[in-house]
C-alpha cells in the first residue's frame, strides 16, 4: 500500500474491509496471525490480508484500527464488514459455531456483483467478473423516447449510436463513390436514388443480431440478465421493475453502475411533441425528408453529414461553436467543408418554438428561432432532430437513497478507481464526471475495474491518450490534447505544431477538393518533442488514427515519426514527412503526391 494521507488511508482501510468477506490485518512475524490464517485455510475460506510490517504506513493503519475498533493489536479480523476481534476472539467464535454463522451470513447476497446498465461498459464488466468466477447479474431497461422508440440489449453504441451511425455514414460514402466512379470509367446512370427503407431495414436487422449475440454471451458466461429498470433501495439492495410492472428485489456485495446518458430536449414549445433525437432517427420508419439538426455536437454533425450524403436537404442550427471540447481548428475545417458541400448552417441561432403544419410520415413543421443579435428566424422542415447534448440517467435510480455523490449536472463523482463515495458502488462510462464519453473507454474501464475488484489488479484506465474519430463527411481523427488544451497545459512556448494540407491520390482523378484534408501533430518541446496531440481530417481518418494511437501511448516523438518510412501513396504517410511548423508561417498547400 503506497503512502496515503490520513483521510485517504482511512478510506483504504474501509474499502479493504468492505471488499473482503474475511479481512485480516496481520504481521508476518506474529504467530497468532499465522494461527488465524491457518484456521481460515482449513475452512477453505478465502481472505484478504494486509501485512502491516511490510508497508510504510502500517503503524498509521494500526492507529486507525484502534480508533475504529478499540483494538490495536494483530491479528485484527473482520467478517462481512463487521469487526470480530483478535486471535482469541476468532478461535472462540469457531469453537462455539458463531464464526461459521458469520461466514454463512457473508454469502447471503444474491450476487457478488450486479451491473446496472447493459451497454458496452456494463457488458464488458459483467463478463469479465463472471470469467473471474463471480456470480453476476445485469439489469438493463430502455425507457421509450417521447415518440415511443425503444431497443434491445447493448446500450447506446450498438442500438442508437456508433454502429448505425457508421453504417449510415458508409451509405453516404457509397453515394460519393458513385459520383467519383464516373471519372474512373464506370458508366453510372445519371439518376441514382437512395432507398431509406432498404438501408434502415438492413441496419436494424444487423443490430438485432448483435442484441441476440449479447444475450447469448451473457448466458454462456452464466451472467443473469434481467430486462428490468433497477433502483437502489440500500447500498446492497436494488428493486427491478420489468415492462409489465413485475418487481424483483436482489442483493449484491458490489455494484457497477453503467446506465449511460440520453439526449436532451430544449425547453421550448413543441420540442418533445414534434422533434426527435438520434435515439429515434436510426429506426425511423420513413425517410426524414428536409431535415433540421439543432446543435453543434458530433452527433449533430455526423447525422447531418450522412443525411445530406444520401441526398436530403439538411440544415444545421448552431448556438455558438462547433464540436465543443474538440480542437477548434479541426472543428471549423469540418464545418467549412460541410457548408461548401451544400449543408446549410444557421448560426449563431437557437430554436424558440415548433409548430405542426401537416401530419404525415414525414410531416411538416415550422421552426422558429432567434439569432444572437435578436433577429427572428423561421423555416419549414419535415424532420427536426435535437442533438444539443446528453444527460446522465442518474436521477431516478435511487442514488439519493444510498448517498452517492453527483455533480450539478448529475454526473457521478468518482476517483481514479471509478469508486464512488459509497464503498461498494462503482460507476463507469458516460455518467462519470470529467471522463471521455466513448464506447471503447467504457469497455476498457469495465474490464479493468472487474480485474481490480476480483483479480488483485492495480491497472487503471488511461483517460488521456485515447484515439477517437468523428465520422463527419470529412472524417476527423484525434489522439491526446487539442491545440488549445496543449497550450493551456504546457504553455505556448513549449509546444511545436507541425502541419500540412494534403490531397488524397484517390481524390485527384475524381476532381475532388484540393487542400481541404489536413494533418497536424502537437509536440512538447522540453520532452524531446514528444507527440501530445494528433489530428487528421480526411478519408478513413479513423483507420489512420488507430494505427498511430499505439505509438503515442508509448511516448512517440517527432523524430520517431521522421524515422518511420511511410507507405506511398497513402494519407497516413503525411505524418512521416511533416516539416512545416505553424510558427514558421510557411505555406502548407499541396498540389499532388
Amino acid at each position: 500500500m503506497p503512502p496515503l494521507g490520513p483521510g485517504d488511508l482511512k478510506k483504504e482501510v474501509k474499502d479493504q474491509v468492505e471488499k473482503n468477506k474475511v479481512m485480516i490485518f496481520s504481521k508476518t512475524t506474529c504467530p497468532f496471525c499465522a494461527k488465524v490464517k491457518d484456521l481460515f485455510k482449513s475452512l477453505n475460506q478465502e481472505y484478504g490480508v494486509t501485512e502491516l510490517d511490510k508497508i510504510a504506513n502500517g503503524a498509521e493503519i494500526q492507529n486507525i484500527l484502534l480508533e475504529e475498533t478499540g483494538q490495536r493489536t494483530v491479528p485484527n479480523v473482520f467478517i462481512n464488514g463487521n469487526h470480530l476481534g483478535g486471535c482469541d476472539d476468532t478461535l472462540k467464535a469457531h469453537k462455539n459455531g458463531s464464526l461459521q454463522a458469520m461466514l454463512q451470513e457473508a454469502t447471503n447476497y444474491d450476487y457478488d456483483l450486479i451491473v446496472i446498465g447493459g451497454g458496452s461498459g456494463g457488458l464488458a464488466a459483467s463478463k469479465e467478473a463472471a470469467s473471474l468466477g463471480k456470480k453476476v447479474a445485469v439489469f438493463d431497461f430502455v425507457k421509450p423516447t417521447p415518440m415511443g422508440t425503444t431497443w434491445g440489449l447493448g446500450g447506446t453504441c450498438v442500438n442508437v449510436g456508433c454502429i448505425p451511425k457508421k453504417l449510415m455514414h458508409q451509405a453516404a460514402i457509397l453515394g460519393q463513390s458513385l459520383v467519383d466512379a464516373k471519372h474512373f470509367g464506370w458508366e453510372v446512370p445519371e439518376k441514382v436514388e437512395h432507398n431509406w427503407e432498404t438501408m434502415r431495414n438492413a441496419i436494424q436487422d444487423y443490430i438485432g443480431s448483435l442484441n441476440w449475440g449479447y444475450r447469448v454471451q451473457l448466458r454462456d458466461k452464466k451472467v443473469d440478465y434481467q430486462n428490468s429498470y433497477a433502483e437502489f433501495i440500500d447500498n446492497h439492495t436494488i428493486k427491478g421493475v420489468n415492462k409489465k410492472g413485475k418487481e424483483v428485489t436482489k442483493t449484491a456485495r458490489d455494484f457497477i453502475v453503467a446506465v449511460g446518458e440520453r439526449p436532451r430536449y430544449p425547453d421550448i414549445p413543441g420540442a418533445k411533441e414534434y422533434g426527435i433525437t438520434s435515439d429515434d432517427l436510426f429506426s425511423l420508419s420513413y425517410c426524414p425528408g428536409k431535415t433540421l439538426l439543432v446543435g453543434a455536437s458530433y452527433v449533430s454533425l455526423e447525422c447531418g453529414g450522412f443525411l445530406h450524403g444520401i441526398g436530403l436537404d439538411v440544415t444545421v442550427m448552431v448556438r455558438s461553436i462547433l464540436l465543443r471540447g474538440f480542437d477548434q481548428q479541426m472543428a471549423n475545417r469540418i464545418g467549412d467543408y460541410m457548408e461548401a458541400s451544400g449543408i446549410n448552417f444557421i448560426r449563431p441561432c437557437v430554436p424558440t418554438k415548433i409548430e405542426k403544419l401537416e401530419d404525415g410520415q414525414p410531416g411538416k413543421y415550422k421552426v422558429y428561432g432567434k439569432y444572437s443579435d435578436g433577429t427572428e428566424y423561421s423555416d419549414t422542415f419535415n424532420t427536426v432532430i435535437f442533438a444539443i447534448g446528453r444527460d446522465p440517467v442518474t436521477s431516478t435510480i435511487g442514488f439519493d437513497k444510498v448517498g452517492v455523490k453527483l455533480n450539478k449536472n448529475g454526473k457521478v463523482i468518482a476517483d481514479e478507481n471509478e469508486a464512488t463515495n459509497v464503498s461498494n458502488i462503482y460507476a463507469i462510462g458516460d455518467i462519470l464526471e470529467g471522463k471521455l464519453e466513448l464506447t471503447p473507454v467504457a469497455i476498457q474501464a469495465g474490464k479493468l475495474l472487474a480485474r481490480r475488484l476480483y483479480n488483485n489488479s492495480k491497472v487503471l484506465t488511461d483517460y488521456i491518450n485515447v484515439a477517437t474519430t468523428v465520422f463527419t463527411p470529412l472524417e476527423y481523427g484525434s489522439i491526446g490534447y487539442s491545440e488549445e488544451a496543449a497550450i493551456e497545459k504546457f504553455g505556448e512556448a513549449n509546444i511545436e505544431v507541425y502541419h500540412t494540407n494534403f490531397w488524397p491520390l484517390e481524390w485527384t482523378v475524381a476532381k475532388r477538393e484540393e487542400n481541404v484534408c489536413y494533418a497536424k501533430i502537437i509536440c512538447h518541446i522540453p520532452d524531446k518533442e514528444r507527440v501530445v496531440g494528433f489530428h487528421v481530417c480526411g478519408p478513413t481518418a479513423g483507420e489512420i488514427t488507430q494505427g498511430y494511437a499505439l505509438g503515442i501511448k508509448l511516448g512517440a516523438t517527432k523524430k520517431d515519426l521522421d524515422d518511420t518510412i511511410g507507405i506511398h501513396p497513402t494519407c497516413s504517410e503525411q505524418f512521416t514527412t511533416l516539416n512545416v511548423t505553424k510558427r514558421s508561417g510557411k505555406t502548407i498547400d499541396q498540389g499532388g503526391c
